[in-house]
């Protein structure tokens, strides 16, 4: 990373790997800091969407992801990450200091999931109609036990249906907005070289009439063909027992564990972020999934041929090295990795 000026090690690793995390609309919504041997992680308020996340919920998820993306690239390489979330109070927009700590032994589990980071992507063509096995079932749940969420599996038809008419309300009341859709014009690019936002080759094809899930469109969908998709999708929603800034941190670390678990089973994933963006659905969604968490991420998983990957900006030009002590520190109380 010539332009940080840092030297090849576990932090321009951790950097390397951060940057893979996903964002709406591809937003990629951080920046980093280092000083020394820590890595500070910022949102970039300049990035968060105005309208679709005016409360910078969605971002700060995506900021957890990359954190995590962080934890798995530095355990692969030898040492043990040492994280502090929100280190400071009078600096909000601070949301982690990571360090590399002790050395460490890479388990065959840290291997694949690091290897996991940059195979991950939103997939949003059709699913093979393939049922995930329960022993995938459950290892995406522990993931995101691990990390302190609550993933659940809308396995019943009836809860299964109501999430897909949640899904289509939200939907519709975007497509009815055309601040949202201004937005998300905004971060749609017909370029494949862009290495921010959505390119529109990415967009999988449009759906039929009466299809259960509603995917977000990029671009116009009747320039793309019309192809079926998977009739009984698995559809899951994560969900954290508090819904504060530092929940959502948290649960982006959950989110990004649950997505590398599944990359690593060759589980393809995407995104249905519509009703959670919605006050009124992500109500009813909590609701549905019993009420006793609140939803931030709900996701349709399956098996899938590979998809194209969106453009990233790369570590160096989201990174900058600062002068000793202008990290926050104050107030840490993270600790060493499990």
């Amino acid at each position: 990373m010539s332009g940080t000026g840092l030297a090849r090690g576990p932090l321009v690793t951790a950097l390397e790997a951060a940057v893979w995390a996903p964002s709406p609309h591809n937003t990629q919504p951080w920046y980093f800091e280092v000083d020394g041997d820590r890595v500070a992680v910022f949102l970039d308020p300049r990035r968060v969407l105005a309208i679709v996340d005016p409360e910078g919920r969605e971002a700060r998820l995506s900021c957890g992801a990359a954190i995590l993306n962080m934890r798995v690239a530095l355990r692969a390489a030898g040492r043990r990450p040492v994280v502090h979330l929100l280190p400071d109070r009078a600096a909000p927009e601070c949301l982690a200091v990571v360090q590399a700590g002790a050395l460490y032994r890479p388990t065959p589990v840290d291997a694949e999931l690091a290897r996991a980071i940059v195979r991950r992507r939103s997939n949003r063509r059709p699913f093979a109609d393939q049922a995930v096995p329960p022993g995938v079932r459950e290892a995406l749940i522990q993931a995101a036990r691990k990390e302190g969420a609550d993933l659940v599996l809308l396995n019943e038809p009836a809860s299964l249906d109501e999430a897909a008419a949640l899904l289509r309300r939200a939907e519709h009341l975007q497509s009815e907005d055309p601040a949202f859709q201004d937005e998300l014009s905004s971060w749609t690019t017909d370029s494949h070289e862009s290495d921010e936002g959505v390119p529109v080759h990415a967009g999988g094809p449009r759906p039929p009439a009466g299809t259960l899930l509603s995917l977000r469109q990029y671009g116009n969908p009747r320039q793309r063909m019309e192809r079926p998709y998977e009739p009984e999708p698995l559809v899951v929603v994560l969900g954290s027992f508090t819904d504060t800034p530092l929940a959502h941190v948290r649960t982006g670390q959950a989110l990004q564990r649950v997505l590398l678990t599944a990359a690593s089973m060759g589980v393809s994933a995407s995104f249905l972020s519509q009703p959670i963006e919605m006050p009124a659905t992500r109500t009813a969604l909590r609701e549905l999934v019993g009420g006793h968490t609140y939803p931030q991420a709900m996701l349709r998983l399956g098996y899938g041929y590979p998809s194209p990957p969106t453009g990233r900006r790369p570590a160096e030009a989201v990174t900058r090295r600062t002068e000793c002590g202008s990290v926050p520190t104050s107030g840490m109380d993270g600790g060493e990795d499990r």
